[in-house]
């Protein structure tokens, strides 16, 4: 997660925040604000990767300012270099807990020493959920055609006027299925049950429309692949009948796994509020969580957008809010923030009595 440091030298680190396109957003903001930001940048674990869940996209066309496409590892390691370019320091590992009962707060990295901040800006990203073969998580590691995001991959022109699927049942799946029917031959929707999930209207949508299959009590066993001038991608599937057992392939020209998104916030062990899907409560049109000083941004809050520019928007708010924040109790130079109503001034109740001690 990262974090945005004091600007008073061997004290409390001002701002804090992990790793992807909203925590690179906010590390700018902060590090021109001079707060000396520090960004825990995270781990490689299996998928997951620092940069989040744009690291497994092999072309991103609609990013503003980039006419061309670009990989998804290009843009983060353009956002990092833009971050890095104003003074902020990264620590390339992850966060395993955090303390937010006294302030300043502890960060506990995975391996090095704790961090004391004095604001904390929670930006750790949501990860997808896959079926969990290996071919399939190989695939989708090294853009073989297998994604976790229909309207981020979708219409890219190594998906069109194929044969697609996508595998699910639920409303995200329906969304996932009717969107790739503006590009698609095909779609051919995978569940391992005799019904969906999903809303009726949204199951009904599906059923009804001309370019959709479904096959019922069907999984995927296996994803197979060729290669061609050295590029790996996915040909085919292999599925499992559910209620049968019986074995058959289904050739492809993609595969959309849409089974869900698990953020992470486990290592906050309750001490922010979140929705009942796990994602991290914030105010309406703010990022500010339960916790004075605390805010959030990305996919960790957002289960309705899920796209880069929205958290590279939410990050940008965050910084701000923290900046903010940090210039209500008397660090820093920011001005006051106005909104169209009236000045915002922090109440006595959300000044922690330890803040005045740094200012």
């Amino acid at each position: 997660m990262p974090a945005v440091a004091s600007p008073r030298p061997g004290g409390p680190q001002p701002f804090a925040r992990e790793r992807s396109r909203d925590a690179w957003t906010a590390a700018v903001y902060a590090a021109r604000a001079n707060l000396e930001p520090l960004v825990f940048e995270g781990e490689p674990i299996g998928t997951e990767l620092p940069g989040g869940q744009l690291m497994l996209t092999t072309d991103i066309e609609n990013f503003p300012g980039f006419p061309e496409p670009l990989s998804g590892p290009e843009l983060m390691e353009r956002m990092k270099e833009q971050a890095l370019r104003y003074g902020t320091r990264v620590v390339s590992e992850l966060v395993t807990a955090v303390d937010l009962s006294a302030h300043p707060f502890t960060i506990t990295p995975h391996y090095g020493a704790p961090v004391q901040a004095l604001t904390l800006v929670v930006a750790t990203g949501a990860k997808a959920k896959w079926i969990g073969l290996e071919n399939e998580l190989r695939l989708a590691t090294h853009g073989g055609g297998v994604s976790a995001c229909a309207v981020c991959d979708g219409a890219l022109p190594a998906y069109r006027n194929k044969r697609l699927a996508v595998v699910g049942g639920g409303d995200t799946a329906m969304e996932e299925t009717l969107y790739l029917t503006k590009f698609a031959s095909e779609v051919v929707v995978i569940h391992r049950r005799d019904r969906f999930r999903a809303s009726k209207v949204m199951a009904d949508r599906v059923l009804q429309h001309p370019k959709v299959r479904v096959l019922w009590n069907t999984r995927v066993a296996d994803v197979l692949s060729e290669t061609h001038d050295g590029f790996e991608g996915i040909s085919a599937l292999r599925l499992e009948n559910t209620a049968t057992g019986e074995l058959s392939t289904l050739d492809v020209g993609g595969l959309f796994v849409a089974i869900g998104h698990e953020p992470n916030t486990k290592f906050l062990k309750g001490q922010l509020d979140l929705t009942e899907h796990g994602y991290i409560k914030v105010d309406a049109w703010r990022t500010a969580t339960n916790v004075p000083g605390v805010f959030a941004a990305g996919d960790v809050i957002d289960d309705y957008y899920r796209q880069a520019i929205t958290s590279a928007g939410t990050g940008c708010m965050a910084a701000l809010e923290a900046e903010r924040w940090l210039a209500h109790h008397g660090i820093g130079e920011s001005p006051l923030l106005e909104t169209a109503e009236a000045m915002v001034v922090a109440s006595a109740e959300q000044v922690p009595p330890p803040l005045a001690s740094h200012a």
